[in-house]
């Protein structure tokens, strides 16, 4: 059930110059450094910083620091003013989509108007298992992302919402304040499944985030093309982005790398936080021009 509000936000036009995110995913490593990374990217000139919606470190061996997404978002907003905030991505299966609706909200309020809402289906059931959290199968999350996607852009209007879902329905719900970005926080949503992801990309998302390369992703991004002119939206509307390693290649092959994105009509990159440390962040943010 499509709400008719109209279509989602625009966050910025496609073919503009490219935009850079970095991914500080939050797992083993103390509070203080992770502010202190957060802080240096947004001295750098980064766009965005993003972390990771787990409960558990999903790599390396045993135990480790692993700090909940949407408080930590909170937390980062009091500790910057300028970069924007978002995980990569949130699972749906992790909270109640009125009850994230209302998390949400607070960290827009907290960072005024500088929070990104990026979703996806879930996937870590080993994190499910060991923790009790309920694990449905595919189908029954990907009809949970429908409803929570539907709730989200219903819920922030501020308005009385009744609505009959797949596995979520509301009756008479109301949450204030409305969100300081409307009419919300721009919608990212990941992945590339034909029947699923990328129709609710085209009817949903701000922006669109996939791993791959420019040909790699280029029939499904054709694909969100189609599938947004069909349900009425400019296809430019929706932001292409990509990921791009910062580790284990020369800069060279870096810049190399964001320019064949670039033209390949995409706007955005989020990098992953290089294992050679801060020297390297800073080399690659002077060479794309992120302080300028």
């Amino acid at each position: 059930m499509r709400s008719g509000l109209g279509s989602a936000q625009e966050i910025g036009p496609r073919f503009g110059p490219m935009r850079y995110g970095i991914d500080v995913a939050q797992q083993r490593v103390t509070w203080d450094e992770l502010v202190d990374r957060v802080q240096f990217a947004e001295r750098l000139g980064f766009e965005g910083v993003w972390g990771f919606d787990h409960f558990q470190p999903m790599y390396g061996d045993g135990p480790g620091e692993c700090f909940e997404g949407m408080t930590t978002l909170a937390a980062l907003a009091g500790q910057t003013s300028t970069i924007r905030l978002g995980l990569l991505v949130t699972g749906i299966t992790y909270r109640h989509p009125s009850v994230f609706v209302v998390e949400a909200v607070t960290v827009d309020h907290a960072s005024h108007g500088r929070l990104d809402l990026a979703l996806g289906n879930a996937w870590f059931d080993a994190e499910h298992t060991a923790l009790g959290i309920p694990f449905p199968s595919t189908g029954d999350r990907f009809d949970l992302l429908e409803d929570g996607l539907e709730i989200i852009t219903r819920l922030m209007t501020g308005e009385k919402v009744s609505y009959e879902g797949h596995r979520v329905s509301l009756q008479d719900a109301q949450v204030r304040p409305l969100p300081v970005q409307r009419p919300h926080p721009p919608i990212w949503i990941g992945g590339q499944g034909p029947k699923r992801t990328l129709p609710l990309v085209a009817r949903y998302a701000d922006a669109w985030h996939c791993y791959g390369t420019p040909e790699s992703l280029a029939t499904a991004s054709a694909r969100i093309d189609e599938l947004a002119e069909q349900a009425g939206r400019d296809p430019k509307s929706i932001v292409r982005s990509g990921s791009l390693s910062l580790s284990d290649v020369s800069v060279d092959e870096i810049e190399q790398t964001a320019g064949e994105w670039a033209e390949a009509g995409w706007d955005h990159l989020i990098c992953g936080w290089p294992g050679e440390g801060r020297d390297r962040l800073e080399e690659v943010a002077t060479r794309l021009g992120l302080d300028t």
